[in-house]
């Protein structure tokens, strides 16, 4: 099943309240809710190019693939790539947790890395 998992962007972009977050981006309260409690089964591209745009991601991103059970080509399928797990959760907690005396360190090797 193909679905829309905005919590998943919400952590990684640090928004920890995303009605309030929406709502000042310019949202309808109906539309924030909606998003808020992942309580959407379809959307406009126009909706989701300003979603990719706010949250600086792909509509990919916004994406999840749940595997039916009973599909014999699971993993195989190319929407697999769509499934998600809780590492950039992780990601951020871990980075959350960083003494700020070793940040400045991280962040170099990060601009290092991607080439900032």
């Amino acid at each position: 099943m193909l679905r829309f998992n905005f919590t998943r962007v919400f952590k990684a972009r640090g928004v920890d309240r995303p009605f309030t977050y929406l709502k000042k981006a310019g949202y309808s309260a109906s539309f924030a809710t909606r998003v808020s409690n992942n309580k959407v089964e379809g959307m406009n591209l126009k909706h989701v190019e300003r979603l990719c745009i706010l949250f600086q991601c792909t509509p990919n991103d916004l994406l999840e693939w749940i595997p039916d059970r009973k599909d014999p080509i699971g993993d195989k399928q190319t929407l697999a790539t769509l499934s998600r797990n809780e590492k950039t959760v992780q990601l951020i907690q871990m980075i959350n947790s960083i003494p700020l005396d070793r940040l400045n360190a991280i962040e170099a090797v990060i601009k290092k890395e991607t080439g900032e």
